[in-house]
């Protein structure tokens, strides 16, 4: 008796030589890649890339760089102005407070809101 494996091919050996092209390299960019890009651009003052658009993988590679940075310094973990207003909101609404701890973290204050949120 032989055994047959049910996937013809699946232990065989992979041929490390060719280069794996995914497919994602030849795709165009989505209308949404287009728009962050666009919007990038126009508030770094850059031209649009438009010959990257006709490539997926080179315009993210393009908005990664171009992307803002994320704030980092002192205050850098603290929540936003619209996040506290939020939580206040609906701290009013549930006649209830923020705890105090939530002023100095975000996702402290995020997970407050989550949990506090009117359905």
């Amino acid at each position: 008796m032989t055994f047959q494996a049910p996937l013809p091919g699946l232990f065989a050996p992979v041929n490390v030589e060719t280069p794996d092209h995914s497919p994602a390299q030849n795709m165009a960019a989505t209308p949404k890649q287009i728009a962050y890009a666009q919007s990038i651009a126009a508030k770094a003052g850059l031209p649009a890339p438009a010959a990257l658009f006709h490539n997926r993988s080179d315009l993210s590679a393009w908005i990664d760089r171009y992307k803002p940075k994320p704030v980092t310094g002192r205050f850098s973990n603290y929540p936003s102005s619209k996040q506290v207003a939020f939580a206040e909101r609906i701290a009013r609404l549930k006649r209830a407070q923020v705890p105090p701890e939530c002023f100095k973290d975000k996702s402290l204050m995020a997970r407050w809101i989550d949990g506090n949120k009117p359905k």
